[in-house]
């Protein structure tokens, strides 16, 4: 058996027992008790995040400034990202679209008792939305130190750095080959702790599902089942459209590229963070047969500009919230709604729960109680997980289906 496909079951086994587990604490131990095994639990959790978290900014810098290196010039570069940014526009207006018109057909809001609001959860969040505005929206983007944006693994910021490095490099030429070439080592590195830090990822799992399902219990879905089922037939329907124009594109190739992609998927959903995938799923591609300066060059712009899972829950969320407070926001204003998401949605890439934190902001600037999230932050966790699966799907398709229109992907037998 694949290395791989041992580590997909293991994470599994991890989930299962960890709900087993957090039910049964759930169930027959006090408040106090729950909230201490939680916080312990999460301390697995945590482990293995900062392990991930310690590769991904070097992993970014390093890959991405070989891939735009060996591109050659800023033609290439400047075409073949075009074609990714195509994409990812693409695809962030039909997430959004799908959440609208999904929250306008089924209305979950009007299920929504203000009795069940998680309010001591949502202090947080409206404390940090406080200081959402374009100014925090530049900074996100545009770095003024590079050891900064590393050390806060602001991954925007560390592509915006590499792009211009790599560029550079590109542009010296010869003078810079050495360089480069030690630069390729070092990712080579980085890619090998990738393996290391991953033996981890079921000791994470298990923290995760068991805290979760130790404080919330199962009885959170018989309040929230109907807001949680229509979110996740707008997953299923987003999943329908990335995978049709997946087969489009790929063809036959798709099977195979979800076979290679089951473990990074399995993660982002039992950990709820699609970042923590990032350093696996990039090996991933690269064995399933996408160029490695393809990889290192699509896939980091495809963390800060095509979280699709997210893109959609923002307008699901966001107007969710309206109809269980009786706001009424005609189509005009939705569709303004949807373009301010669409903008907003990019500069906060890498912050912890960024979904909620524009839905909070965009709240609070269409008239909506921001306070409000407060109503769903009960069943976020649950939400959040297909969320971060979906946006490592479409982060993969995004890099396959780039590579292709690049006569850059292998067939399986040269990969």
């Amino acid at each position: 058996m694949k290395k791989s496909n041992k580590l997909t079951i293991y994470i599994v086994i991890a989930m299962i027992a960890g709900a087993i587990l957090g039910y049964y604490i759930h169930e027959n131990y006090n408040e106090q008790t729950i909230a201490s095994f939680s916080k312990n639990s999460k301390l697995l959790t945590t482990i293995f995040l900062r392990l991930v978290q310690m590769i991904i900014a070097p992993l970014v810098f390093s890959t991405l400034v070989v891939g735009i290196a060996k591109l050659g010039d800023l033609k290439t570069v400047g075409r073949v990202g075009g074609k990714a940014m195509l994409w990812f526009i693409t695809a962030s207006l039909v997430s959004l679209l799908i959440g609208l018109v999904l929250v306008n057909i089924f209305k979950p809001g009007e299920g929504i008792a203000l009795s069940n609001a998680d309010t001591s959860g949502a202090k947080d969040l409206l404390g940090n939305t406080k200081s959402f505005s374009l100014i925090n929206f530049v900074e996100h983007v545009f770095p003024k130190s590079m050891f900064e944006a590393m050390s806060n693994n602001e991954i925007l910021q560390i592509v915006i750095f590499s792009i211009f490095f790599g560029v550079a490099a590109a542009a010296i030429g010869d003078a810079a080959k050495g360089f480069i070439k030690a630069l390729e080592t070092v990712s080579h590195i980085i890619l090998k702790m990738v393996g290391y830090v991953m033996n981890f990822a079921p000791l994470g799992v298990f923290g995760a599902i068991a805290a979760v399902i130790a404080s919330k219990g199962l009885a959170i879905f018989a309040f929230y089942g109907k807001y949680l089922l229509y979110f996740l037939m707008g997953i299923g329907v987003l999943w329908i459209f990335l995978l049709g124009v997946g087969f489009l594109v790929l063809g036959k190739r798709v099977p195979s590229l979800l076979r290679h992609i089951t473990s990074p998927l399995v993660i982002a959903f039992s950990t709820t963070s699609s970042e923590a995938v990032f350093p696996k799923l990039s090996e991933e591609l690269v064995r399933f047969g996408c160029k490695d300066k393809i990889v290192s060059f699509i896939l980091p712009l495809g963390y800060s500009f095509n979280l699709d899972g997210s893109m959609m829950y923002m307008t699901f969320a966001s107007l969710a919230i309206a109809q269980a407070y009786g706001v009424h926001i005609d189509i005009p204003t939705q569709l303004t709604m949807l373009l301010v998401l669409m903008l907003t949605s990019k500069g906060i890439a890498g912050v912890p729960r960024a979904s909620l934190i524009v839905v909070t902001a965009t709240c609070a600037m269409f008239n909506i109680p921001p306070e409000g999230i407060a109503l769903i932050l009960p069943i976020d966790h649950f939400c959040d997980m297909f969320r971060s699966t979906t946006n490592v799907l479409g982060n993969s398709l995004a890099t396959t289906v780039v590579s292709k229109w690049e006569g850059a992907l292998e067939n399986p037998a040269e990969a």
